[in-house]
């Protein structure tokens, strides 16, 4: 059977660096840190106390009052980088059938600040289970894939991908398939995440995940850093409208790149911790590798889950020579986590819009706050420190791990010069 061709032909992002596609971008290849002390509440008894917030959001700017009331955080994020996306690409009622138009978005925990709201209430009261009726439309993880269908009127495949911080990486994989395999002409695809909240950072707090440098809070996030401690948590939403080649072609969409590898894995070893040898992401590599019909030499920039912590990046770093063996040292790696924070659920999403904009601009944005070489993570290794490179991009690897041992990647190819169509 022969697969179709699945290209991006929009994009739109919510985060701690930028409120849309273009700043976005300017602060990725600015290098900045969207890290901060946390606003939202009060810290002064947390462990940590900083985040990486959204910067000057307000829901009044895109929703009614009423309709934000209705709406989780995770949920507006997701309507509002869907928006920019959708918009972007060019998609309306005139130029698609719309039970051919799915959605399908990631969230690894979905609706948290209702959860945490409507059980402090109840346990606050007399006993009486006096519950908003909006609490478990609002909380479910569904609803963010359900609201965005319902606002722009997409009757294709709609549901939710929950694999923890792998969960838009799913989504956009499982965007991928649909279309590959014929059930769609498009799908909005990406995932969205608010848990900066008091359960949120008391949760990451209580299985030693996040960074404690509250004295620092800007160089925080340092992957491959000797002195890494932990994630910083970050927020926002990501998404990517997937289209299938000739529907693209047809309509006159601009193609930013075409998806030509999806990987997925489990590393069946922890629930919070990954293979010390980086089983798991060796074996993602390698099956997106294989699956794109390229091969290892041909991967320009890997951006790497990267979040910071002793245990993932190294055991990361080690699956990076396994699978790309000497031609490792002529690639440019990156984690944009070090500006980003870690978005959870959403992280794929941005990060793999992230490796479409350097494929778009030739420009492979840093890994910032680097200011020690860890003697256990290869030097030799370009992880982009401090400073934008400039470079050919044509293939851009995303790779993006989840609790659980949930192991998902992407290979974005340029749009310059596409592939032939491949048979399986």
């Amino acid at each position: 059977m022969g697969l179709k061709r699945v290209v991006v032909s929009g994009l739109g992002a919510l985060t701690p660096i930028g409120n849309n596609i273009k700043s976005y971008w300017a602060g990725l290849k600015s290098g900045v840190s969207g890290a901060d002390k946390i606003t939202y509440f009060d810290t002064s008894k947390f462990k940590t106390q900083f985040a990486c917030e959204l910067k000057g959001y307000d829901p009044m700017n895109f929703f009614d009052r009423k309709e934000a009331r209705r709406l989780d955080r995770f949920s507006q994020y997701a309507i509002v980088s869907s928006d920019e996306a959708i918009k972007d690409s060019g998609l309306n009622s005139e130029n698609i059938d719309n039970t051919r138009v799915g959605v399908i978005w990631g969230s690894g925990i979905g609706g948290l600040k209702t959860f945490q709201e409507e059980v402090t209430n109840f346990v606050n009261g007399d006993g009486t289970p006096r519950y908003n009726p909006f609490f478990i439309p609002k909380m479910i993880p569904d609803i963010a894939a359900g609201v965005i269908s319902i606002r722009h009127g997409f009757k294709g495949p709609n549901f939710a991908t929950v694999s923890a911080c792998a969960s838009s990486a799913n989504a956009l994989i499982d965007g991928v398939n649909y279309i590959r395999l014929g059930y769609a002409d498009a799908i909005i695809s990406g995932g969205s995440e608010a848990g900066i909240i008091k359960s949120g950072i008391g949760g990451f707090n209580a299985v030693q995940a996040l960074s404690k440098r509250n004295d620092d809070p800007k160089t925080a996030s340092r992957p491959f850093d000797l002195n890494r401690d932990g994630f910083v948590l970050g927020e926002g939403g990501g998404c990517v409208v997937l289209e299938e080649l000739d529907h693209a072609v047809k309509r006159g969409a601009k193609i930013y790149a075409e998806v030509i590898g999806i990987g997925l894995s489990s590393d069946a070893y922890h629930m919070t911790a990954p293979h010390p040898d980086g089983e798991g992401a060796i074996s993602v590599m390698n099956n997106c590798i294989k699956d794109s019909g390229l091969t290892y030499k041909d991967v320009d920039v890997v951006n790497m889950h990267g979040t910071s912590t002793p245990l993932g990046d190294k055991a990361e770093a080690k699956a990076l020579g396994h699978v790309f063996k000497d031609h490792l040292y002529s690639m440019n790696i990156n984690s944009t986590k070090s500006m980003t924070g870690h978005l959870l659920g959403a992280a794929g999403a941005v990060e793999a819009i992230s490796c479409i904009l350097s494929i778009n601009n030739n420009l492979v944005p840093p890994t910032i706050n680097h200011f020690n070489s860890d003697p256990e993570i290869d030097s030799n290794i370009n992880f982009t420190f401090n400073k934008s490179q400039s470079r050919n991009v044509k293939v851009a690897m995303s790779n993006t791990f989840g609790f659980g041992g949930h192991n998902a990647c992407a290979v974005s190819y340029t749009h310059l010069t596409l592939p032939t169509n491949r048979e399986v």
